[in-house]
């Protein structure tokens, strides 16, 4: 805040509204931007990792792993997110410290869980009650991430399998014919036609992950919607800039903010199935040939 705004009692007009965005929860507010912006660049290649090995999985010879890679596309398609970012967040949480108690406490005695009550060793809490709270931070943002990723790449998952299955059966059998090894085939044909008819999903995929971000408050993190709906609130005179009701002014800033994510998105995503489909035998492909013509 500049020194100017010591007395806010004393600022009027414009004055007034300029120490009022600048104040330090303000400033957390700018913040919040960056946090969604990260979670989104972060989420995105670990869910498409998710949904790639989920995929792969599912399209195995052995049962087994076939199985789990439908089993998982199907059990977190089938659950609402709300159950995960409420629940799988806090049995993560205390998976990882019991297994930091069972290693670092052996020689606890008193029972870890009592009703609903979860207690570990002081050693075993992740992280530390003595760390840092950007630690704290750091791992509230880490657990986000796995969960995003998790419940969106059970959807990447089942594109990516679909897309798989898309690629015309004659041009991995051309390819085989050519002597080439099952690997060699999936790496150099299969998966680079893939990403053609796995795109529009993935598309859409990223589109509902850009408007899922508001749920990391369920998650414990401060992000945007939590920062509009704790500064547009009516502030009396108790504050030091009291104001009356305005999350009107901030909600309307975040709808901005979201449908210029989304237009950007599109305009990237357009040019990049563009790209894919030049010179590839598809409805797109073919206009583009003809186009040029």
């Amino acid at each position: 805040m500049f020194s100017s705004c010591a007395d806010p009692s004393t600022l009027q007009g414009l004055n007034w509204l300029m120490c009022y965005l600048t104040t330090g929860k303000h400033i957390d507010f700018y913040w919040s931007f960056l946090t969604v912006l990260t979670l989104l660049a972060v989420t995105a290649p670990v869910a498409l990792a998710f949904g790639f090995g989920g995929a792969m999985l599912a399209r195995s010879q052995h049962l087994a792993l076939r199985v789990i890679g439908k089993g998982y596309t199907a059990m977190v398609r089938g659950v609402p997110d709300i159950v995960f970012f409420l629940f799988f967040v806090i049995a993560l949480d205390q998976g990882i410290e019991w297994m930091m108690h069972q290693a670092r406490c052996p020689d606890w005695t008193d029972p870890i869980r009592n009703g609903m009550e979860f207690r570990v060793c002081p050693q075993a809490k992740v992280p530390p009650n003595s760390a840092a709270q950007i630690w704290h931070s750091i791992y509230g943002f880490v657990l986000a991430v796995v969960t995003f990723a998790l419940v969106f790449g059970a959807f990447a998952a089942n594109v990516i399998y679909g897309a798989m299955q898309a690629v015309p059966r004659a041009q991995l059998e051309t390819a085989e014919a050519y002597g080439m090894s099952q690997g060699q085939v999936f790496r150099r044909v299969l998966v680079p036609q893939m990403w053609i008819y796995a795109l529009p999903g993935l598309s859409n995929l990223w589109l509902i992950l850009i408007k899922a971000t508001p749920l990391l408050f369920l998650l414990g993190v401060q992000d945007i919607v939590y920062w509009a709906r704790e500064l547009g609130g009516a502030k009396t005179s108790a504050f030091s800039f009291p104001h009356p009701d305005w999350r009107l002014y901030y909600f309307l800033g975040l709808l901005v903010f979201y449908l210029l994510m989304t237009r950007i998105s599109e305009v990237y995503l357009t040019r990049l199935q563009n790209r894919l489909n030049h010179g590839q035998a598809t409805a797109a492909g073919e206009a583009q040939r003809k186009a040029a013509a």
